[in-house]
């Protein structure tokens, strides 16, 4: 027998899987958790229903699937960034520009976190690999956050976690909001022009705010 033919199996069964995964990514973001149907997962893939669950078991562990490489992407995309080191507040701003270009660059990603928000993160309790996609993320603003302060150059009451989560809030919100916040205020909350502006005065912010209290004018 053809030792070609298990790595022709196991080739096909990664990509139909991959299929799927993607598939559902688009499903899910664009109908939610509730609404959305395996039928269509299926359809998108090029595949059937039945493969979906095959590979996936159950809508729940499909659901954390998409969410699980959702973070995967972003964990990657945060390990191909270079920073200034030698430069902790230039680094900081480079820092806050990548979090957030990301999240305007994968508007898919705002809306499954949004679904699930909803359902109060129950799929990502369950998964085994937070620490792996989520940490290095945060791990790398608490470096720059260290070396920012070993230099005397970051006041030294700030939390990691706590700055991290301000910077996903200022990138975050506007974008989540962008439709409801258009209408309210007349403008475009997705217009690249103005986000670059708006990035520029919210990167000055958070640097104003983790000033050294020598640093300030």
């Amino acid at each position: 027998m053809s030792t070609t033919a298990p790595a022709k199996r196991r080739r096909d069964a990664g990509a139909t899987r991959a299929r799927i995964l993607k598939a559902a990514a688009a499903e899910f973001a664009q109908h939610g958790f509730a609404g959305g149907r395996g039928e269509r997962i299926a359809r998108r893939a090029q595949s059937s229903e039945r493969m979906v669950y095959y590979y996936f078991g159950s809508k729940d562990e499909l659901f954390r699937a998409v969410l699980e490489a959702a973070y995967a992407s972003l964990r990657d995309a945060e390990r191909a960034v270079r920073l200034d080191r030698d430069d902790p507040a230039a680094a900081l701003g480079q820092f806050c520009r990548f979090v957030w270009r990301y999240y305007a660059g994968h508007p898919q990603f705002i809306s499954l976190l949004n679904t699930e928000n909803l359902h109060r993160a129950r799929h990502l309790r369950k998964s085994g690999r937070l620490d792996e996609l989520v940490g290095p993320v945060v791990g790398l603003l608490a470096e720059l956050l260290a070396e920012g302060q070993a230099r005397g150059a970051f006041r030294a009451d700030v939390d990691p976690a706590d700055l991290y989560v301000a910077i996903a809030g200022l990138g975050y919100f506007r974008l989540s909001n962008r439709h409801t916040l258009s209408a309210v205020l007349g403008r475009d909350m997705a217009d690249p022009r103005g986000l670059e502006r708006y990035w520029e005065h919210a990167a000055r912010m958070v640097g104003d705010y983790l000033r050294a209290p020598g640093d300030r004018l």
